[in-house]
């Protein structure tokens, strides 16, 4: 039976049962006080009797929730959780998480036509969190978590046929920029315009290079629109690649509240690869079914 199908029945079952002398004024002549004494005692044992059926139906429906009711993110997702398994892997945990964020460790490729990565970032609790999809063809689409009705988003992107790069702060604004380009174009092309890098930063941390980026353009809609939006953005390269984390949202918006936002979010992104072992997290080639 499905949760919703217990519950209800429950609640029926509830309002049945539930005496209705309750709500009415009680007699006040003697010789009715015994037999009102013996039905209040009988039905307390049958609200006792019915309660306990309740408490084992409501961990019926709690267990049959889990598994067939998709968790809302703040359930699904946490520091304690990202941080549990990044030491599962032998991985320092995220630091200097802000108040009001959650976090996400996920892997990037658990299909057979990717190289698998481990990815983690923080982002504010009331975002919505996107995995890839899989199946037995292999995995499609990315790690990504935003407020989407608002445009303030924050994707995961490996930069196609690129090579490991063995100092990825020694790459030039060129790169970095060819390489944001392919991550926010992903959808086809002439979908922006005046794309422009405004700094970068290399940052070392946990003894990983990265390099930061402030950078700014213009997203043409569909409908014709000219949309002006702002970011930051992490770069890196883990394994035999290059990935970057890429956080934007409206210029406006950017400008008010979201700056400090996006920051705290790329300034978490840790993307790991070489020496893990993810046999454990792979789905088989669609060879082996």
């Amino acid at each position: 039976m499905a949760p919703t199908s217990l519950l209800s029945a429950a609640c029926t079952a509830l309002a049945v049962l539930s005496p209705a002398s309750a709500f009415v004024p009680s007699h006040t002549n003697h010789a009715s006080t015994k037999s009102s004494l013996s039905m209040s005692n009988d039905a307390e044992s049958t609200r006792r009797g019915f309660m306990d059926s309740i408490v084992s139906t409501s961990a019926a429906i709690a267990g049959a929730s889990s598994i067939l009711l998709s968790p809302a993110p703040a359930m699904a997702y946490g520091l304690g959780k990202a941080n549990d398994r990044l030491a599962s892997y032998g991985l320092p945990p995220l630091a200097n998480v802000a108040n009001g964020y959650s976090a996400l460790a996920e892997i990037y490729g658990k299909g057979a036509n990717r190289s698998p990565l481990l990815v983690a970032f923080s982002f504010p609790l009331d975002w919505v969190v996107t995995l890839p999809s899989q199946d037995v063809n292999g995995e499609d689409g990315t790690i990504q978590a935003g407020e989407y009705a608002k445009g303030d988003t924050a994707t995961f992107f490996v930069v196609p046929d690129e090579k490991k790069a063995e100092n990825i702060q020694e790459k030039g604004k060129e790169f970095y920029k060819n390489a944001l380009i392919g991550a926010i174009s992903q959808k086809g092309n002439n979908v922006y315009q005046d794309f422009k890098i405004i700094k970068s930063e290399p940052v070392t941390t946990d003894g990983n290079k990265y390099v930061l980026v402030d950078f700014k353009y213009t997203l043409l809609t569909g409908a014709g629109f000219e949309v002006e939006r702002k970011g930051v953005a992490s770069i890196t390269s883990q394994g035999d690649g290059v990935q970057l984390l890429w956080a934007a949202s409206i210029a406006a918006r950017y400008k008010n509240k979201t700056e400090g936002q996006l920051r705290n979010i790329v300034n978490s992104f840790r993307c790991y690869s070489d020496g893990l072992n993810f046999s454990a997290d792979l789905r088989p080639a669609a060879e082996d079914f």
